[in-house]
């Protein structure tokens, strides 16, 4: 049976590790981006309705354990009444996995989140949507005539 000799050499091991780790450092931290897809049939990211409508969806095979989500939302404004709603995160059709507002001030809000994909691993494939649903503001007029609108999407989705 072969043998495999071993550099018995303390320096000459100390130099091949810190040549692997060097290597590492160089490859830095790999991330995978997760493309999410718009779902309005309107054509624009923006809804009127009053109960939850999903923005922006993706199926994945949830591979990693964790997901970064970075998110974008912002009210409507008609003539002088502005628009406030909610937003949230859910995950195969069920299970809400994070939430927030959308202040009727006509300000962008920017929630970042990270999502725990472990539960999910075993799983062949992940529905992931972003839906949002009006609360507050003008009830006719606004972008598509069903009073003030929320608008989202989102900014970086990374599979870390």
């Amino acid at each position: 049976m072969p043998t495999v000799h071993k550099h018995t050499d303390f320096l000459q091991r100390l130099a091949e590790l810190e040549e692997r780790v060097g290597a590492m450092a160089r490859s830095g931290w790999e991330r995978d981006e997760l493309p999410f897809y718009p779902t309005s049939l309107r054509g624009l990211v923006y809804e009127d309705a009053t109960s939850f409508v999903t923005l922006w969806e993706t199926v994945l095979s949830p591979r990693t354990a964790t997901l970064a989500l970075g998110l974008v939302f912002i009210g409507d404004t008609v003539t002088t009444t502005n628009t406030g709603g909610e937003w949230t995160v859910q995950l195969n059709d069920s299970v809400q996995a994070a939430n927030g507002t959308v202040p009727a001030t006509g300000a962008y809000v920017f929630p970042a989140l990270t999502l725990d994909l472990t539960p999910y691993r075993a799983d062949s494939q992940l529905k992931i949507q972003l839906r949002v649903r009006r609360t507050s503001g003008a009830t006719t007029g606004g972008r598509y005539g069903g009073g003030g609108s929320i608008g989202g999407a989102p900014r970086y989705a990374r599979l870390l």
